[in-house]
């Protein structure tokens, strides 16, 4: 397996350990299990820190309260690991940490799904890493430079516990300069062979492609996989409209659900292109499908055509809270489109992956839209995370559905 180059900023034996004292804020918020520490509530250090350095934050008592992975080029300068007593973080202790992980998710998913998330994040107790599976090959996403000096500890552990599996790094954008000084890029191979093309693997028995190396996330929405499952159930005998479709995924779960038709509408015909794959690694599936590239607040505002089912999932539409606003006006604007394109009977699924939109705003700007419609209507259920993408504080909660069908 190969080992990645260690960063010339690891900590060395010779140096003091970096201590940390934050304000009373953040003592508090990380008492109560908040995984984060920004720039601004450190108000004390002991020296300069390095990218991967393990850092310990005392009280106000000098009393140790924290430790965690210290970044000095980002706002969230300490991402928290462990809260309480001292611990020694060697590597029977990682691999606990990723054993609990895998331990959490292994009754969820029998030999018909072989993608699914086996590290979220901070909520699994990784910060800001997330290793996603695709048939035999990991895909392991990393949002802060901390990470980098860990790379070989992380293949060793990932070599035990799934031997033989290549392993694919994805990088944020945010850090990929960081990255390139060591000689890493985004897409690099890390462990296996390259792909030689998109990775095959199955949900509930249902065949995908993933572009592991360059494609959106780590090669799909593995996130809507519970979604896609309850569409299925609603989709029997049903003209069914997929808007944003990206490459198909409700689409094929609508198919095999009974779909009489189904549309896949994208503004990307590469994310078109892949849907019309999807299909064919599906043959047994027996809906006509139709893609549009079309931009999709366009389209739905001015096509004649009507619907029984129509899936609305756009990509964010606030990625900074400035856009929060923005983001409320333009999903009413998508649900009040999808509820006048709703035959009687129909179902509206809207779904928001905007983390600057909580879930109650998200709700009620939908049924709003629902009751200024004037068509009756009843609320069947919303909906949140997947269970392997659980969410353990508020920052990290980001997707929600709410399903409605009219009169």
């Amino acid at each position: 397996m190969e080992q990645p180059p260690r960063s010339s900023s690891a900590s060395t034996p010779a140096q003091s350990r970096l201590r940390l004292r934050v304000t009373h804020t953040a003592e508090s918020f990380i008492r109560a299990g908040h995984p984060w520490v920004y720039e601004s509530s450190v108000r004390e250090q002991n020296r300069a820190g390095e990218a991967g350095e393990l850092a310990v934050i005392y009280d106000r008592r000098d009393r140790f309260l924290a430790i965690g992975l210290y970044d000095p080029y980002s706002p969230l300068r300490l991402r928290v690991l462990h809260v309480g007593s001292p611990v020694n973080l060697d590597e029977a202790w990682w691999a606990h940490c990723l054993d609990t992980s895998l331990h959490r998710r292994a009754a969820l998913f029998g030999p018909e799904t072989t993608g699914y998330r086996l590290v979220n994040g901070e909520s699994d107790g990784f910060p800001g890493l997330v290793i996603d599976r695709y048939a035999r090959i990991l895909v392991m996403k990393v949002y802060t430079a901390a990470w980098f000096v860990y790379f070989p500890l992380l293949l060793r552990l990932l070599e035990k516990r799934f031997a033989g599996f290549g392993v694919v790094l994805r990088l944020s954008r945010n850090i990929q300069d960081h990255a390139a000084k060591l000689g890493l890029q985004d897409g690099r191979v890390l462990a296996g062979e390259t792909p030689t093309g998109p990775v095959i693997f199955h949900e509930t028995g249902l065949a995908f492609e993933a572009d592991v190396l360059r494609g959106q996330k780590t090669g799909f929405f593995l996130d809507q996989r519970e979604n896609r499952r309850r569409v299925e159930a609603l989709a029997k005998g049903r003209r069914v409209l997929n808007a944003f479709s990206f490459t198909g995924g409700f689409s094929l779960y609508a198919a095999r659900g009974g779909a009489t038709e189904v549309l896949s509408l994208d503004i990307s015909p590469h994310a078109l292109a892949g849907a019309e794959r999807n299909f064919a690694l599906n043959p047994g599936l027996q809906a006509r499908h139709e893609t549009v590239q079309a931009d999709v607040f366009g389209w739905l505002s001015q096509t004649p055509r009507q619907f029984d089912l129509i899936i609305l999932d756009p990509p964010s539409l606030a990625r900074r809270e400035a856009e929060r606003e923005g983001a409320l006006r333009a999903y009413s604007k998508l649900a009040a489109d999808g509820i006048r394109k709703l035959a009687p009977g129909g179902v509206l699924l809207s779904a928001s992956c905007s983390a600057h939109v909580s879930a109650e705003e998200f709700f009620a700007v939908v049924r709003q839209a629902a009751r200024r419609s004037g068509r009756p209507f009843k609320e069947l259920r919303t909906s949140r995370h997947a269970p392997d993408h659980h969410a353990s504080f508020a920052e990290a909660e980001y997707l929600k559905a709410i399903y409605v069908q009219f009169d």
